[in-house]
C-alpha cells in the first residue's frame, strides 16, 4: 500500500490513524496559522525576486496565500491530523486552491527551518502585548503607591512584625520587581528577533537565496548566522519561559499577601466583589478565588519551563521530533501570564485599603524595637549593648503586655539618664517611618523620590 503523505515518496505504507494522531501536532500548532501564512509570502516573494522560481507561478502562490489569509480570518480554514502539521495542512489547501504550482512554494525550504521562523514570529508578536500588560500593572501600582505614601502598615521578615513601613514602600517594591521582569522579556526580544528562514533542513540550500530579504520582510533584525543553529535553538522560548516563570513568583508572592491581608485576622484589605467570589454553604462567605487562582497557576508556568528544559537536554544537533513538545507549553504560558497580569492589575486597583487597622496594627507591637535601640545608641550606647537592653524591655513587655511607648520614663531614665521625654516621640510608628531617610528607604520622601523615579521609567518606555 503505498502513502499519500507530501513527504511519502520513499514510503510503500501508511501508519495507522492512530499513529497519524499520535505524531501529528495540528491540534495546537494551528495557533500559528497567521504566522506559517505570512513566512510563506515572505518567501516565495524572496524566490520571485532571485528567479528561482517564475514570476508568474510566483504570483499565482502569493495570490493564493493571500486567498488563504482572508479564509483564515473568516474562520473558513479546516485542517486535519492526516496533514500533521499546520505546515503541510496550509501546502494542502493551497494545493487545492491553486493546483500543483503550489508545490513550487517549498523550494529551498525545509519544514525545519519553516516551523522555527513560525514559533520566532508567534512569540516576538506577543512579547509587546505581555510587556505592555505588565506596564500596566506598574502604572495601577504606582498610582496605588501614590495615594498612600503617608499610610502606615507593619513591615514584616519571617512573616512577624519586624518595623513599620509606608504601604505606598510596599507597592513600590512590587513595582521594581516586575520593571526587571520588563527588562527580561525586553531582552528576550533579541533573541526572539532572529530569522531561521533559509536554513533549510540543518545545512541551507544550493538554491541562491537571499535571506537577508525574507528576514527584512518578516521584520527580523538579521538571520541565524549558523544554520544548524538556526534550526535546533529554542533558546528564545527557553528565555521566555523563564522570565515568565519569574514573573509568575512576583504575582504569586503578591497574592499570598492579598490572600493574608484580606482574612478576618488581617484585614488590611478587602476585594471589589468583582474580583471576589462567594461560597455555594456559607453566606458570609467572600472568596479572594482570583488570587489564589493566580497563585496557583504559577505551577503550571513553572512546568512548561521544566517541561521545555527536559526536552532540550541532551538533545543532539540539529532538528529532532522531540522538539514538537516546545509549543503547547509555551502556547499555555503566553495564554495563562497575560490573563494574570490584567486580573492582578484590576484587582490592586480596586481593592479597599484598610489603612486604619494598618496604623492600628503597628500602635500595640513591638515593631518600634529598633527605634529604641537607635535611640540609646544616639545618645552614645554601643548598639550591640543597646540592642540587648532593648531585648530585654521586649522580653518584659511580652510577659506584662506593657509595650515601648507604655513604659514610664523613670524606668527609662534608670537605663540610661540621658534618656528624655522625646524618646516617646521616635517611638511612634510614623516617626520611626519618617526617618528612615537612606536612599530607596520608606520615609515618605524617598516614596516619594521612588514614584517620581518610576514615572520616569513608564514615561520613557
Amino acid at each position: 500500500m503505498s502513502t499519500n503523505k507530501l513527504w511519502g515518496g520513499r514510503f510503500e505504507a501508511s501508519g495507522s490513524q492512530a499513529i497519524d494522531q499520535f505524531g501529528a501536532s495540528i491540534s495546537f500548532d494551528q495557533l500559528m496559522a497567521q504566522e506559517d501564512l505570512e513566512g510563506s509570502l515572505a518567501h516565495v516573494q524572496m524566490l520571485k525576486d532571485t528567479e528561482i522560481i517564475p514570476t508568474d507561478d510566483a504570483d499565482q502562490i502569493i495570490a493564493g496565500l493571500h486567498r488563504l489569509q482572508k479564509q483564515l480570518a473568516a474562520g473558513k480554514l479546516h485542517f486535519t491530523s492526516t496533514n500533521e502539521d499546520i505546515h503541510m495542512n496550509l501546502e494542502a489547501i493551497l494545493t487545492e486552491e491553486i493546483g500543483p504550482v503550489a508545490g513550487k512554494l517549498h523550494t529551498a525550504r525545509s519544514r525545519n527551518d519553516q516551523v522555527a521562523t513560525d514559533f520566532h514570529l508567534y512569540l516576538k508578536k506577543r512579547l509587546p502585548l505581555i510587556i505592555q500588560t505588565l506596564k500596566d500593572f506598574q502604572t495601577v501600582l504606582v498610582q496605588k503607591a501614590e495615594q498612600n505614601v503617608e499610610t502606615i502598615m507593619p513591615g514584616y521578615t519571617h512573616l512577624q512584625h519586624a518595623q513599620p513601613i509606608s504601604y505606598g514602600h510596599y507597592l513600590m517594591a512590587y513595582f521594581y520587581m516586575l520593571q526587571r521582569d520588563v527588562e527580561r522579556f525586553e531582552f528576550n526580544q533579541q533573541h526572539t528577533n532572529l530569522s531561521p528562514l533559509g536554513a533549510a533542513a540543518l545545512a541551507g540550500t544550493t538554491f541562491p537565496i537571499d535571506r537577508q530579504q525574507t528576514a527584512v520582510t518578516l521584520g527580523f533584525a538579521q538571520p541565524y548566522p549558523n544554520s544548524l543553529d538556526a534550526v535546533s535553538d529554542r533558546d528564545f522560548a527557553l528565555e521566555f519561559l523563564s522570565n515568565a516563570a519569574i514573573l509568575m513568583v512576583h504575582l504569586s508572592r503578591m497574592c499570598e499577601e492579598v490572600i493574608l491581608w484580606s482574612t478576618y485576622e488581617f484585614n488590611y484589605l478587602e476585594l471589589s466583589d468583582q474580583y471576589s467570589t462567594g461560597s455555594s454553604i456559607m453566606p458570609q462567605k467572600k472568596n479572594p478565588d482570583m488570587a489564589e487562582l493566580i497563585r496557583g497557576k504559577s505551577g503550571r508556568v513553572f512546568g512548561n519551563l521544566m517541561g521545555l528544559l527536559t526536552v532540550m537536554k541532551s538533545l543532539p544537533l540539529a532538528y529532532n521530533k522531540d522538539m514538537q513538545e516546545d509549543k503547547e507549553g509555551t502556547f499555555d504560558t503566553v495564554k495563562t501570564i497575560i490573563p494574570c497580569l490584567k486580573i492582578m492589575t484590576g484587582m490592586i486597583k480596586t481593592a479597599t485599603v484598610k489603612t486604619a487597622n494598618m496604623e492600628k496594627a503597628t500602635t500595640k507591637d513591638l515593631s518600634n524595637a529598633t527605634e529604641l535601640a537607635d535611640y540609646l545608641a544616639v545618645k552614645g550606647l554601643p548598639f550591640r549593648q543597646a540592642h540587648a537592653i532593648v531585648g530585654q524591655l521586649v522580653l518584659e513587655g511580652i510577659k506584662t503586655g506593657v509595650t515601648l511607648q507604655q513604659i514610664p520614663l523613670t524606668k527609662y531614665q534608670e537605663i540610661m539618664p540621658e534618656i528624655g521625654a522625646d524618646v516617646y516621640q521616635d517611638l511612634q510608628a510614623k516617626t520611626a517611618v519618617e526617618r528612615r531617610q537612606s536612599l530607596g528607604g520608606t520615609s515618605f520622601e524617598q516614596v516619594r523620590q521612588q514614584i517620581q523615579n518610576a514615572k520616569t521609567i513608564l514615561q520613557k518606555d
